[in-house]
Parts: structure tokens; sequence; C-alpha cells
């Protein structure tokens, strides 16, 4: 996934409506009338959020007779996984190796010869 697309995706996905429009298109397909039910917008307003997410590759819609009904594209979200997780495992690599210095480092140091004179 471009550096691009993989920003306009993390933008789209930055309001919470686009983010609950995406959770509940992981459950079924909906059209925008349906989207739109739980929400104090307009049909327009949350059309807009649509458009938004199928910019970013999250969303497609396809024509069921008179109906369009949007449809949640999940390998868009494995690509962000992905992208996400390599980053997790590189910093939790980083954490380990901080973990065995600091236990380096909380060690009692041996007693030497002044130690063990006094």
């Amino acid at each position: 996934m471009s550096d691009d697309r993989l920003s306009r995706v993390f933008a789209a996905l930055a309001d919470p409506t686009r983010r609950d429009i995406v959770r509940r298109l992981a459950v079924g397909d909906a059209g925008v009338g349906e989207l739109a039910a739980p929400y104090d917008v307009s049909l327009q307003a949350v059309s807009k959020h649509v458009r938004v997410l199928e910019e970013a590759g999250l969303v497609s819609r396809s024509r069921d007779a008179q109906r369009r009904p949007c449809h949640l594209e999940p390998e868009v979200l494995d690509l962000m996984t992905k992208w996400i997780e390599r980053y997790r495992q590189q910093a939790e690599e980083r954490f380990s190796r901080l973990d065995g210095v600091l236990a380096e480092l909380d060690q009692p140091e041996p007693l030497g010869e002044e130690g063990a004179a006094s």
C-alpha cells in the first residue's frame, strides 16, 4: 500500500462517525439511508462520510435495482493491520532489548577485592 493511500485510509478513519460506519459495515452491507438512521445528521452528511471511505478504498458501492448498498473492503483493513504489525514488532523488539539492559543494570555488582576487605 502506498504511503499516500495509507494516509488517506488513516485520515478517513480519524473521524468517529466513519469508524462507526466501518464497524457497522463489517456486519453486512447497508444503504446510505440505513447507515444514516442512528445519526442526528442529514443523509447528505452521511453520504459525504461514505464518499470519503470510498475514496480511501475502505468501502465500495454496488447497484441492486434502485438500491446502492455499501460494502466494506476488508483487504484494505488487512493491509493496514500488516503495516501496523510491522512497526509493533519493531517496537516490541526494542522494548525487549531495553528490558535486557535494565535487567543487567539491576544485577548487584560482584564483590571485588576492595569489597571483600571492608
